[in-house]
Formats: structure tokens, sequence, C-alpha cells
């Protein structure tokens, strides 16, 4: 499952008779935006209007609006009046939706044909009304490039301005190339198309951000050889390409590359761009990397922590520089799927001249760091051009940067002239009551090192903005932001960067991970940890090939260790009443209660606090804290009831706190207490966390009020659960790649987790049930037929006697299945065995008048290779053992957001609960969609104030 930005979803609809007209920028999503309407309305066909998501949809640029005056002067409002005589009304009744037989209705769809070929005309028009009244140049098909091309690229989307910035800059290099671009991709117009060929082409190669695995070639590739092959184009060579899919960021080298492709000596026909296929040898070779921007763009890149308020401080700045200057500007930000706390990356720039840039900027004049602990984790510098800038957010001096800066940032920084400067936002913030919101103190820096506009003019800018955004709050928090402004300007510090960094040696050898899960370990190594390190798009194909079918193993996000809490737990043992509600609120499962014996308490970790369990004499209790794992979000400190006022939990700094990670490992790596665990029941909220949680480190926000109750349901039922998840929240901290929260236990079992889309999650998880149900009972009925076989042993008979008395109780059941097990290993027998039992008084006794000929037949069958006895009972406990992973009673849980369970996917949800069944549902009602923005559903509260629902919902 992508979210991201590609055209599979806009070529799904090919067939639903739309007129699909594509935009490129955000500039012609306001102008074709209009021609798409304007062309509904006349030519009676309806329109999809598409661009790219992400990448268009939600960058910045600073466009030219229209007034609805200008809009209203294009409108044909004679065909608006038919249009709305059409609409069904009792007034002038008719009937839609008749169902249709094989003698008319061939007849009737081939009706329509002449819209469709009217609705090209009508298109055409309305873009040359719109050129005349805003100077512009849209046509069914662009061409952009040299007059006398010949080589082409044929595409659609945010890419053709990438593809336009870098013919630019080949041809001023005395290269011949050029760009048709499609606008109008349904009804495909051949003529318009072949009018904007120029006839010095001499190979073509066409561009489709899809992939239609089996096809011949992907959509508009075909259409473009169908075009082609009755043109005087025919006999060109014609190429076919696939890129970004997924979002993936397609940059001027890799068009470079696609033009390469079209001179080589031997093109490839076929090809991908943009990754390193080294399973079946389809990418092009990226061999040139140039900045094609214009001159005096200026390219500046902000790395952020989610909701520290970079991505806003940066909006601010578009905005500042874009509202008060002539300057173009442009803005892109790039998020991991951390629901917060994750890594942000701003992309900004501003030019002179117009801004066609549509891809991240990797040759930056300036780049800051607002988080110092990214500093050995990302290549932050790598992008900033010899002689830019670099602002980093620290507290740290010269002495303290060199010690805490990586070796191969100090070289580069003092090989390449980097300006190098540092601010102490954080203290700032603080010093003024503004907490963690670093973002305004960073922002005045920005202006100040960057002198894209005078700092002058910035600064009181920026207070404009302040004031305009936080007068209704108040003169003081007004005067706040102004300090913050103004220490912003006065307290960056220009380091000045010693001789000796060129030469700063250091390892820049990363150990590999390490564990006792193999498959696991060699995961993290090859794609969990250049993804987490901002390098996922070096990983090669071969690093999936295992996993084609999107299949992840559990358990990586105990990999992460992202460190991201400013403030940690500190547990004081003196304090501790053992009730456990620390953990059992901890939304990351980072504290845990832990039991240890003598022995495990003696051998402990130097440091590592202890106390006399509560009635366990023969145990000590600890409180194990994954530091580097926590979010920071206090609930377990505050929810601690302590003793007489006095908590057991107190929030510090985290790098204080860091020794804690080695005693949690320590007490991890413990086995569970039996004892314990029959003393606490999984029923009380201090038994059920003695239990391990399954569901541990996710991405979900600090304070998530989801994961508490997700995480508990895996430390009742996690061994045995299958798990459908409705997309939403709980998908996203719960199934993000690379990183897999789900995690097994000691014996390998885990919660089986698969996600579903909104509309039929319920069905989706109900279909689990019914799967292994039906397995289930056939492995009931076999069960049935072997222990009433007669010489079925007596253990295997009482085996499988108590597996069915229990088969449905999700208590007993394991444990019958495991001694089931057991017994069906012990009862099977193999050949020799059949043949000693055979020639054994019992052996003759069971079988009877039968034995003579079952003794012969069981000879026969050794001599013919058969390792098994065939009789009943054996061919029975064969196939139950095959199939030994359904014994154990499953648990079934649907989970899900009340977006889906309110409104997308209630028809669903009350099928299933209808039904009946032995299915578990958990809603994670927020009483709004939290993965989207907050939007009300159907369960938010009347008066409540939501996104849609800005007046409060009626």
């Amino acid at each position: 499952l992508s979210i991201f930005g590609d055209h599979s979803d806009v070529y799904a609809c090919r067939q639903t008779g739309f007129a699909m007209l594509c935009s490129n920028n955000p500039q012609e999503v306001m102008d074709l935006g209009a021609v798409a309407h304007l062309s509904a309305i006349k030519g009676r066909v309806p329109f999809l209007h598409f661009f790219d998501g992400f990448r268009t949809s939600h960058e910045i640029q600073k466009i030219e609006a229209w007034d609805f005056d200008t809009l209203a002067k294009l409108t044909d409002w004679d065909a608006i009046d038919a249009f709305r005589l059409r609409s069904l009304s009792p007034e002038h009744p008719q009937q839609r939706g008749t169902a249709q037989n094989p003698d008319i209705f061939f007849q009737a769809r081939e009706a329509s044909n002449v819209y469709y070929d009217e609705i090209v005309g009508v298109t055409e028009d309305y873009m040359n009304k719109v050129n005349a009244e805003i100077g512009s140049d849209y046509k069914l098909f662009n061409y952009y490039g040299a007059p006398d091309a010949e080589k082409i690229i044929i595409a659609m989307g945010s890419v053709c301005d990438t593809i336009e910035e870098t013919i630019d800059y080949l041809n001023a290099a005395g290269e011949k190339v050029g760009l048709v671009k499609v606008r109008l991709y349904r009804p495909f117009s051949v003529k318009h198309f072949l009018d904007a060929i120029p006839a010095t082409v001499k190979s073509i190669s066409v561009l489709d951000r899809t992939k239609e695995p089996g096809s011949l070639g992907e959509p508009l590739f075909l259409d473009v050889a169908a075009a082609l092959r009755e043109s005087a184009f025919a006999s060109t060579p014609l190429y076919t390409g696939r890129y970004g899919l997924g979002s993936k960021d397609t940059t001027p080298a890799q068009v470079i590359a696609v033009y390469r492709n079209m001179a080589a000596a031997a093109p490839k026909k076929r090809f991908t761009v943009g990754i390193n296929d080294d399973l079946t040898g389809l990418s092009l070779d990226i061999n040139e990397n140039p900045d094609t921007t214009p001159k005096g763009t200026h390219s500046c890149k902000f790395w952020g922590l989610g909701s520290d308020g970079t991505v806003g401080a940066n909006k601010n700045s578009i905005k500042i520089i874009g509202d008060n200057t002539d300057m173009y500007a442009q803005g892109y930000f790039a998020y991991d799927s951390k629901k917060s706390g994750g890594v942000t990356i701003s992309h900004l720039r501003f030019g002179s001249k117009k801004i066609k840039s549509t891809y991240y900027v990797s040759q930056a004049d300036f780049v800051a760091c607002h988080n110092p602990s990214y500093v050995d984790k990302y290549d932050i510098v790598e992008d900033i051009k010899p002689g830019g800038s670099f602002l980093l957010n620290c507290s740290w001096d010269i002495g303290e940067l060199n010690t805490h800066l990586p070796a191969s940032m100090k070289r580069f920084i003092a090989k390449n002239g980097i300006k190098f400067y540092t601010i102490d936002a954080t203290h700032i913030a603080k010093e003024l009551g503004l907490g963690g919101r670093v973002n305004t103190i960073l922002q005045a820096a920005f202006f100040k090192i960057s002198e894209i506009i005078p700092v002058e003019s910035a600064v009181q800018l920026m207070k404009d903005a302040a004031t305009k955004s936080y007068g209704k709050k108040g003169e003081k928090i007004v005067a706040m932001n102004h300090s913050a402004i103004d220490r912003g300007i006065a307290d960056v510090k220009s380091v000045e960067v010693p001789a000796g960094w060129a030469d700063a040696s250091g390892s820049a050898e990363v150990a590999g991970a390490t564990g006792d899960r193999p498959e696991l370990v060699d995961y993290v190594n090859r794609i969990l940890t250049p993804v987490n390190a901002q390098r996922g798009d070096a990983v090669p194909v071969s690093a999936f090939k295992d996993m084609p079918d999107g299949t992840f193993p559990l358990g990586s996000s105990a990999y992460e260790k992202r460190g991201i809490a400013v403030d940690v737990p500190q547990w004081n043992p003196d304090n501790c009443i053992q009730c456990n509600f620390c953990a059992y609120v901890c939304p990351h499962a980072v504290i845990r209660p832990f039991a240890l014996d003598g022995g495990e308490a003696a051998n402990a970790p130097d440091g590592m606090k202890c106390k006399d369990m509560t009635a366990m004499p023969d145990y000590k209790f600890t409180l194990g804290i994954s530091a580097l794992d926590c979010t920071g979000c206090g609930s377990c400190a505050h929810v601690c009831p302590g003793k007489k006022g006095d908590k057991a939990l107190e929030m510090k700094p985290l790098e204080t706190q860091l020794k804690e990670q080695e005693y949690f490992g320590y007490a991890l790596a413990l086995p569970e207490k039996e004892a314990v665990k029959e003393k606490f029941k999984a029923t009380t909220v201090k038994g059920s966390q003695f239990r391990t949680p399954l569901l541990e480190f996710s991405g979900a926000c600090a304070g998530c009020g989801e994961t508490p109750y997700a995480k508990l349901a895996t430390q009742l039922f996690g061994s045995r659960m299958y798990i459908a998840n409705a997309t939403g929240c709980s998908s996203i901290w719960g199934g993000s790649a690379p990183s897999t929260p789900y995690t097994v236990d000691k014996q390998g079992r885990g919660p089986a987790w698969q996600n579903s889309l909104f509309e039929d999650n319920a069905e989706f998880g109900y279909g689990m049930y019914l799967g292994q149900k039906a397995v289930r009972d056939r492995l009931a009925r076999l069960t049935q037929e072997m222990i009433a076989v007669e010489w079925c042993t007596d253990e295997l008979k009482a085996a499988g006697k108590a597996w069915l008395d229990t088969i449905d109780d999700g208590a007993l059941n394991p444990d019958a299945a495991k001694a089931y097990i057991t017994a069906l290993e012990n009862g099977v027998l193999g050949v020799d065995e059949a043949i000693d039992f055979l020639g054994s008084d019992a052996g003759k006794q069971a079988m009877g008048d039968a034995h003579a000929e079952m003794l012969v037949h069981m000879k026969e069958l050794k001599s013919a290779g058969a390792q098994h006895c065939d009789c009943d009972a054996c061919v029975n406990a064969l196939e139950i053992l095959s199939k030994k992973d359904y014994l154990a009673k499953k648990s079934v849980w649907i989970l899900g957001g009340d977006g889906w369970a309110y409104d997308i996917g209630f028809g669903g949800l009350d099928h299933v609960i209808a039904s009946g069944e032995d299915v578990n549902i958990l809603v994670f009602d927020t009483e709004v969609y939290s993965n989207t923005g907050g939007q009300a559903s159907k369960s938010t509260p009347t008066g409540a104030i939501a996104q849609f629902a800005a007046a409060g919902k009626t």
C-alpha cells in the first residue's frame, strides 16, 4: 500500500467514460481547473481533472489566482440552464438507470460517441479562450524544447516541469531534445498529438508513472504506440520507461539518463529510472547530476522533528518572501510515517525566475538542522553546495562540536568551505517560556544567515505576522514571540571551522544489527537501517526479492532506538507501590515491570535498581525503561500514585538516563516467571503487565490513547491473534514500512497482522475468521474419525478428545493443542514400527482377520520407499500434523477508528456483528478522523468543533 502519488489510480479510471485532463503544477491546477469545469458544462461529458498527489497537491507555489468575474465571462450560461433542465424532477419526470437487455444495450452505448468526438474541440476552444484571457499557451498536447529536436520524451504530470528544466540545461549546451506534455489524456486525440511532435524527431521515450504487471506496456505508452502506428513516425524507435512510483523523487539526473538511453549504442527498449534494479536489470544508470536550477535560485533544506513547528515556520517564510517581494517561491515538505516525533525535511526555493524544480533539494545554498541528535544519524550536510551555509541548533561550543560531530561531517564542512553557524534555540525557547517551540527563533536565524531579503525587513514582517497570529492571545504572548525573533537574530554564532577538520578521522563503519532471529536481523541490516538513515532511495530491488508480496518480519521497531524524547521517566523504588499503572498506560511499551529471581537480581548490571516484590518474597521487582524508545509523553509519571504524594516516576533529561537502556535490555532477556503470572492474573491491571506486550515502540504520537488498548490486547491474546486493521491511525502506527511494532514472543508466536481499506475491513477480518474456522472444523472431523479407529493409541485418543472438548475455549485449548501435537508426533507410526506392531500379539489382536493382509501391505509400502503407515488413523494424524498451526484456538481481532466503524465501513461492521461469530472488534473512537487531520465523523459529538464542522457539529 502507498498513499503517495503516481498515476495508477488515474489509469484505473480509463474505462469510466470520464474525459481526463492533467495539470503539472499549482498554477496549471488553477488554470486548467477552469477548462475542465467549462468543458464539462458545455460538452456534456464528465471530467476528471488530475494532478500528482503530494508533489503538486501539497506543493506551495506563488501563483496568479483567477477571480470570479473572469470565470463567469467564459461560462456558457445557456449550457448551465440546459444542464439544470435535464436534472431529475417530478415536474418533468424521466427514468434513468434502466436494466437493458442484449438487443439494445450495445446501440445505446454507441449513441454517446458524438459527445466524445466533440469534447476534444470543446476543450481546445476553452483552452484558447483561457490563453487569450491570461496570456498562457495551453494546448491539448504542448511541445517544449528545440524546434528541431531529435530526441523527445512524452509524459504528463509534475515530472514535465523537471523535464523542461532539464531541456533548458541540455539545449543550452547544444543538444536537441524536447518534450510533449499530455494534457487531454482522454479522449486521446491522435491528430493533435501528432501535430505536437517535431518532424525532426529520431527517437521517442514514453514515461509512465505506474506499473501494470504482465502488460505489453504501461497505458500511456500503448496509447502513443497506437497513435504512431499509422503516422510518419511509425518506424521511429520508441522506448518505454517507468518512473516515480509511490512519489519516488524524479530528478534532472534521471531525465538526462532517459535522453542518454535514446542515444546509446544498445538502448534499453523497456526501462525503469530512479531506482537500482539489480534483480531484473531494467534500471538506467545515473552518470550525470548537474545543478539545472536557473541562475540566482536560492535552495534551502531544513531538517526538523515532527510537531516541532519547523514546517509551519517554513510555510510562513514562503509567505513572507512570496507576498512581499517579486521573487518566485516554492515549498515542499517530506515526512516519514511516524505520527509525530518523526523526521520532517522542508525543501524551499526562492528566485527571480519561475521555479520548475519539482524534486527534492539536493544541492542547497542553505541547510538547517533543528535537532542536534540528527548529526550522527543522517548525512545532514552532504547536500550543501561548496561555500553554502549550515545552521545547527545545539548548545555545543567549539570543543563540544569537535566531540559530537562525526568525522565525515567535519571533513565535508572544512573541505567545501561551508559557512557554519550555531544557535541554542532550545535554551532560548525555554528561557522565553515557549517550551519546545524553537521554530520562530530558527526562522529568524534563517533570514539573518540567508539574506534572501534584507534582515530588517524580515524582522518587521515576522513580527507583523506574529502580532496577527497571536494578537487574540494577549500582549504577553505577542511579546514572547517578538523576543524570540530578536533572539534568533542576535544569538546566531558563526563557527570558525578548525583547519584540522579537513583531515578529521573516525570510523565510518556502523555496526550491523544482531539478534537471535536471523531473518529479522538480515531485514534490519538490508532495509530498515538504510531507510531510517534517509538512504532508502539507494536500497536496490534485490533487497526485496524474498518479499515480493509485501510481507515484512515482525519486531523491527525494537532496532530503531530513535532517542527523540527530551525527558524520560526516572524510577524511584522507594516511592513505588508496584501497581503497574505506568506500564498499563504507556503508549509505546517502553516502561515495563519485571520479576527477577535471586540469581538474576545478583547478576544484574551495576546500578540497576530492584526492590522486594510484593506478596512474592522469592522475587525482586524492577521497572525497566527503554529510554531510547520513549517519546517523553509523561503519561507514566502522570498516572503514578506514588506514596504519600511523592511520585515513583519523575521526568528527567534523556541524556541522564541512557544507562537505563542496559538495565532494560538485561531484564528483557529474562524469562517470564510463571509463578508471578499465576499469582497476578491477566485479568487485572497489575497482572496483565507481567505479560510481554507484542506491540512495542510504535510510531504513534507521544501520549497516544489508541496504542495502550492494542498493546493490552496483545498481552492477553497476542500469541494467537489475527488482526485485520482498517486503514487509519492504527494502520500507520501499526504497519508503516520499514518499521513493524507488532512483535513475537520467545517462542516466535505473535499477531498475524494485515491491513485493509476502510470499506471492507470488517468483512476482511470476518474472512480471516471463516478461513481458520474451516480448517479447524476439518481438523475436528479428522480427529473424531481418528480416535474412533480401534488401534489408535490410548494416549492419542485422550489427547484428541481433550482438544475436542476445549476447541472453543481460548484459555484451555492452547495447552490442549500442545499436548495433542506431542501425542500425534508420538502416535504416527513409521513403516518399520507398523511392521513390528503387526508382528506382535497386540497387533494381531487389534487387526483381527485383516492382520495378515495388512502385514503384507506394510512390507510392500516399505519396499516402495514409504515412510509412514497408511492406515486410517495414521493418515488422519499426518494431515492434522500438517495443519498443527491451526490447532490452538485463535483470537480474531478487527481494528479501526471511528471513521471506519461509524462511517465508511459501517455496513460491513453491521453485517459481521449480525453473524454472531466469535470475532472481536476494537474501535479506536477518537470522535474524529485522526489520521487525516481531525475531520468530523458520525462519532463526533453534537456541537463539537472539528474539521468540516468549524462552527460546531450539528
